[in-house]
């Protein structure tokens, strides 16, 4: 066997005529193209003697290389533990599926087990089945972190990947992330550097977990890269890639537009307010969530509103006698969560979103759609600072209210490189570190 270029031509020794030896012995190790002249050369030699043999040939030569190129792969583990993951990571997934080099994987750790927080969002997105589902569920922090570590690190010594991407700031990002850096697995955080420097809030504290430990950390926006500098982290380990929950809008925009949920629903586009809220701190007491729901009871009589409720809320509201004061307004629809592009249809066609999500912080700025956080920090002080968001607390959601329904709302922009390519820019980053690691890393 000799190379010519980037092809293999195979030439048949003298000492060896049979045409089974010849192909069981003779194979390329990596073929990326195939010299079918040559080849076809080579076997016609004596007429007729060597036909049979080109085919069985090919077709050995291709099953070996199919099986070697495979093997090849640089085997990525994607993370996805609660709602916004699926978001982040399934334009990545994309992006590295349309390489030649690398082999997406994707691990639900089953934080979110409801369907239509799960699986119907990865159906939304396109995006199969989970190559690994730890199916940890619901349970104290200290439970949830400690299941997805446990079923996480057997996965990995059963089939180790070459690179770890968590996101977000979810309990099973830093347990994912602990399982790598303990077993010298490479570990990306996307969606690093974000602070609230709110450390009541346990998400805060997976952030900070995430970012000490993963070996390369992807940034969203300025503040998050001066927030990492500020903790001493080396600019080789930053790398500002923008934010990838605008690649999933994009990716899907042309759908969601023709959903035309608020139509369903019976809602006139830009005359309705749009709630979510999740945060414990809002929802697991009744003196913080008794506010809240007389302050959209007060937005009710202004606007209809249409609270998607996270089955935790769904339990406050319940727990503390809340849900049929709320839902008895007529002018307050309250819905269970819904798919990815049902609900964003939903935020494209609202005058304002009311939330204390993060997701729908950057959702919203992007858009152009004045955005009321009941929260008293926010670990994107982007979105205030260029965006379309405000901080508020329950008392002052009617003040700020009437700013928006009046038109006088401030005018947000767009922070740099939320475009929509941020997974092809994630793809490129990551190319040049296997590149220069030669592959495969190792510790």
């Amino acid at each position: 066997m000799v190379r010519s270029g980037s092809a293999f031509i195979l030439r048949r020794p003298a000492a060896i005529v049979p045409s089974k030896q010849w192909s069981k012995r003779y194979t390329a190790t990596r073929v990326y193209q195939y010299d079918w002249a040559a080849l076809s050369t080579v076997f016609a030699l004596n007429a007729g003697t060597y036909v049979t043999s080109v085919h069985e040939c090919f077709a050995d030569i291709l099953r070996r290389c199919s099986s070697r190129r495979k093997a090849e792969l640089i085997k990525v583990h994607l993370i996805a533990a609660a709602r916004p993951n699926f978001m982040k990571v399934a334009p990545l997934y994309h992006a590295l599926k349309a390489t030649d080099w690398a082999q997406p994987l994707l691990v639900h750790t089953g934080q979110h087990y409801d369907y239509n927080m799960s699986d119907a969002i990865l159906k939304d997105l396109r995006v199969p089945e989970p190559d690994f589902h730890l199916g940890v569920g619901s349970g104290s922090h200290a439970e949830q972190t400690g299941g997805v570590m446990i079923a996480y690190e057997k996965v990995c010594e059963a089939d180790r990947p070459d690179w770890i991407v968590v996101v977000g700031d979810v309990n099973s990002t830093a347990a994912c992330a602990l399982v790598g850096a303990k077993l010298w697995i490479p570990v990306i955080h996307l969606e690093a550097g974000l602070r609230s420097r709110d450390r009541r809030m346990p998400e805060e504290i997976n952030r900070l977990v995430t970012d000490a430990i993963a070996d390369v950390l992807w940034t969203p926006s300025p503040d998050a890269d001066e927030n990492l500098r500020a903790e001493g982290v080396d600019d080789s380990k930053i790398e500002r890639i923008g934010n990838i929950m605008i690649d999933s809008f994009e990716m899907l925009r042309d759908i969601i537009e023709q959903a035309n949920m608020p139509g369903e629903l019976g809602l006139t586009p830009g005359r309705y307010a749009l709630v979510t809220l999740h945060r414990p701190s809002n929802v697991d007491a009744p003196e913080t969530l008794g506010p809240i729901v007389d302050a959209l009871l007060g937005a009710a009589d202004e606007l209809p509103v249409v609270f998607v409720a996270h089955p935790r809320t769904i339990k406050g509201l319940e727990t503390f006698d809340l849900k049929d004061t709320l839902t008895s307004n007529a002018n307050v629809r309250l819905l269970e969560p819904i798919p990815y592009v049902r609900f964003m249809s939903l935020v494209t066609g609202t005058g304002v979103v009311i939330t204390d999500s993060g997701g729908l912080q950057e959702e919203t700025t992007y858009l152009g759609i004045p955005c009321l956080t009941l929260r008293e920090n926010t670990e994107r002080p982007v979105t205030v600072t260029m965006g379309t968001n405000k901080l508020v607390e329950a008392e002052s959601l009617g003040r700020n209210l009437a700013i928006v329904l009046d038109g006088k709302w401030h005018q947000g922009e767009r922070p740099p490189l939320w475009d929509g390519n941020t997974a092809a820019r994630a793809v490129e980053c990551l190319e040049k570190r296997v590149g220069s690691r030669g592959g495969r890393p190792t510790p």
